[in-house]
């Protein structure tokens, strides 16, 4: 079955107007495309698109350029879309490339240029203002050694225009894309009911002997087949002690009699993200003390997901759940109250046994920009996964769902998935 684009030249309009409305007056604002990554030898890894372009038009092909300008005195400039010229050989080994034509379907931008006319418009523009948004983001505990186009090429038009002022253009967007409109929260919901659905594929697959590979392939089976790009994000398939490694990606080893296998996955679909994660009984059955263990993250998921309204934040959600988790941790005989009363303040207990964030956005990102200190407001999507990971019992489990912020209480994407024990336990024996 074909499945249809969802989105209009509209909906990225708006979206243009939601961020020049947040953009200070006289002021211009660029966003380029991601690159093509080479991969090795005469080959690119697969190309996706920068987020915050196609939230801004929806081109999805390499070398595009967006200025905004909303009052520039050059009524082509306030608008401008800036693409890759098609060319016949090009276009005989890599298939057909946007026209102009296209690209204003697409998009809803007036105004569309090849990319050789770029350098010139910029010059123009750049003579009537004075203060320029590039588009970068800033995350606190990711700091990669390639340095995308963004940032390249922003560099670039520093050198050669220093003396104009130059601001982040990423916390607008932030802003922006934060909060969902009802067709983006469309998307997402299919997208979760395709994870869904493949995390149901893998637990009637899981037992022991099978490779995590295997349970791999079984995901990206389901999601291709339900024509989804793919993953939203490198899957986590770990069995045994690779649970207890927060990003373990590596998917080889063999499932085994007796362990748990802790799946954290996604797709994309259209660009935008799901996340789930879900930890199974491999022989499918929980011991009593994985059910032990289990049950008290459960817990504390059922606890926290009512906070999620608007107003609170992450972060308050989140020193409120580290209580909670204390708690279990003492009742699963990780560590005693006295202990806690003796611990170093600066490092407590808590954190050995769950030593990540509590919650993050989710968008065309599956970590979408959003500050954990800002109010939660309605339209945001968020995840919720608490965890505890046991290094020396080789047991890890994290529970992971999808909430949208709304009234009168968050809406659950995944509320009809498997989430007991006795459910669990049913799917996998069915």
């Amino acid at each position: 079955m074909h499945r249809e684009w969802p989105f209009n030249a509209l909906f990225f309009e708006e979206n243009r107007q939601r961020l020049t409305n947040l953009m200070e007056p006289d002021t211009m604002a660029i966003l380029f495309s991601n690159d093509q990554m080479p991969r090795n030898g005469d080959q690119y890894f697969p190309f996706r698109q920068n987020s915050d372009l196609f939230h801004q038009t929806g081109i999805d092909q390499e070398k595009t350029v967006l200025m905004l300008f909303p009052n520039c005195p050059a009524e082509r400039y306030r608008e401008a879309l800036f693409i890759l010229r098609p060319g016949e050989l090009t276009e005989r080994w890599e298939g057909k490339k946007l026209t102009i034509e296209d690209a204003k379907t697409i998009s809803g931008v007036r105004n569309v240029y090849y990319l050789d006319d770029f350098d010139a418009a910029l010059r123009e523009a750049m003579y009537y203002t004075e203060q320029v948004y590039l588009d970068t983001h800033i995350y606190g505990k990711f700091n990669p050694d390639v340095s995308s186009r963004s940032l390249r090429y922003g560099l670039m038009i520093h050198d050669q225009y220093p003396f104009h002022q130059y601001r982040r253009l990423g916390p607008l967007l932030a802003r922006v894309r934060g909060v969902k409109n009802d067709l983006e929260i469309g998307v997402m919901r299919e997208a979760s009911q395709i994870t869904a659905d493949a995390f149901r594929r893998v637990a009637r697959r899981v037992k022991p002997g099978v490779a995590e590979y295997e349970l791999q392939a079984e995901i990206e089976h389901e999601f291709r087949i339900r024509k989804a790009t793919g993953h939203a994000f490198h899957p986590i398939i770990a069995t045994g002690n690779n649970a207890t490694y927060l990003h373990y990606n590596h998917n080889r080893d063999v499932c085994k009699d007796g362990d748990l296998l802790l799946m954290d996955f996604g797709c994309e679909l259209y660009g935008y993200a799901s996340d789930l994660s879900r930890t199974i009984p491999v022989n499918g059955k929980f011991s009593e003390r994985q059910k032990a263990i289990y049950l008290e993250v459960l817990s504390v998921l059922q606890y926290a997901k009512p906070l999620f309204t608007s107003g609170n934040t992450i972060s308050g959600i989140q020193k409120e759940v580290n209580g909670l988790m204390e708690d279990a941790m003492i009742r699963l005989g990780l560590f005693t109250e006295q202990d806690v009363k003796e611990q170093d303040p600066s490092s407590p207990l808590f954190t050995r046994y769950f030593p990540h964030g509590l919650s993050h956005h989710v968008g065309l990102d599956v970590h979408d920009p959003g500050k954990r200190q800002s109010p939660l407001s309605e339209g945001m999507v968020v995840t919720l996964e608490p965890g505890i990971y046991i290094p020396e019992e080789q047991v890890g489990v994290r529970i992971e769902t999808l909430l949208v912020i709304s009234r009168p209480g968050p809406i659950d994407l995944f509320e009809d998935l498997e989430i007991t024990p006795e459910e669990i336990e049913l799917l996998i024996n069915t």
